[in-house]
């Protein structure tokens, strides 16, 4: 493999497997040029490539972390790492002799970002639980979804994804960032429901100050006809954004819907959506795209992610690359000037002898059925 490119270039990483959320903080270090070491069970690793987009850009070994051979070894390779990624239940890590204080008595410069749904301490720590439940708890949920309807989760991404791998990938910057000023690492505990939280910081104060109704009432939350989904005569879909009062009337004035009522009056807003729908059903989506061509009225084709992969706009930046055959969506953000990095898929041959497990070791417990 070339040299690492990227600010993370010579950032070693283990990422001990799990679901989404720590390989997600994972792909996003690989992604910047950290070499990321994927630790599996060993029964999961194969010859085969995963084709799995978080495992991008990564090396996979499988290790057998309930032997004390195996424990041993992970030992070893943590004391030359950077950051450690753990993704087990509160308490595990401990009992399979891998927890935090075991792996600062070999590196104290280790950042061990430990991500769980609810946390490492509290009445629902040690309870299973997903995205759905995490934001729930959170109270994100229940500002999701339209008028009179029920709560609805937008897939698993705010809990999983925004409050967990990012969340946890931006606290493992943190700490090295804070490492190079006290020459020690740092325990980070990310939890989808705190972070699902920071991320709805704004809408906590809205509630508090009484500048946020009622679920889908809202001026962002489908309450307000400038900011939603228009179905069009073939079934497609546009998104209207138009909330700055020039870029509302460049919309309504392209549409030929000059005499709408005022809509800084809420009351009008059922009507005006009702014109609204009606008029975007009366032509196709690609008619209606042709009709605001290089305009500002913030309307937009719903794309399917076929489409977005052959949109020019996407095709121009590259923000999507193939690797092994298949689209991913491209590293993110760019550092404008920085090389990229290698996104070949995790299971490939490595130099476990660089990470610290010599040669003769990794024989030794291959023979035993420990690494793979």
């Amino acid at each position: 493999m070339s040299e690492p490119k990227g600010p993370l270039a010579g950032v070693r990483v283990l990422e001990l497997a799990g679901l989404a959320p720590g390989p997600f903080a994972g792909m996003m270090l690989a992604d910047h040029g950290a070499e990321v070491l994927r630790v599996d069970r060993v029964a999961a690793v194969s010859d085969r490539p995963r084709r799995d987009v978080m495992d991008r850009g990564k090396r996979t070994i499988g290790l057998d972390l309930k032997s004390p051979e195996g424990v041993e070894a992970f030992k070893k390779l943590a004391a030359g790492a950077d950051v450690v990624i753990e993704v087990f239940r509160p308490g595990v890590a401990e009992r399979l002799g891998i927890g935090p204080a075991d792996l600062h008595a070999v590196n104290e410069r280790l950042v061990y970002g430990r991500m769980t749904g609810w946390g490492q301490e509290g009445p629902l720590a040690p309870r299973a639980g997903h995205d759905i439940d995490y934001i729930a708890v959170s109270g994100a949920l229940s500002l999701l979804g339209r008028e009179g309807g029920k709560p609805t989760p937008p897939i698993n991404i705010l809990g999983d994804f925004a409050g967990g791998g990012l969340m946890l990938a931006y606290g493992v910057l943190l700490a090295l960032f804070e490492r190079e000023r006290t020459g020690r690492g740092r325990v980070i505990d990310a939890a989808m429901v705190d972070g699902a939280a920071a991320l709805f910081a704004m809408f906590y104060h809205g509630v508090q100050a009484g500048a946020w109704g009622p679920r889908g009432t809202n001026l962002l939350d489908t309450g307000a006809p400038m900011y939603d989904t228009y179905e069009t005569a073939d079934g497609g879909f546009l998104a209207v954004g138009s909330l700055e009062p020039q870029f509302w009337a460049e919309m309504v004035a392209k549409m030929g819907l000059s005499d709408l009522p005022d809509r800084d009056d809420s009351a009008n807003w059922p009507e005006i959506r009702k014109r609204l729908a009606t008029e975007f059903r009366a032509r196709t989506r690609a008619e209606w795209e042709a009709v605001f061509e290089g305009s500002d009225a913030c309307v937009s084709p719903v794309l399917s992610m076929d489409e977005a992969v052959r949109h020019p706009h996407n095709q121009a930046r590259g923000t999507f690359v193939e690797v092994d055959g298949m689209t991913h969506p491209a590293p993110a953000p760019r550092l404008l000037g920085a090389g990229r990095s290698d996104l070949a898929p995790a299971t490939r041959l490595l130099d476990l002898d660089a990470w610290g497990l010599d040669d003769a070791s990794a024989a030794a417990l291959r023979e035993k059925g420990v690494l793979a």
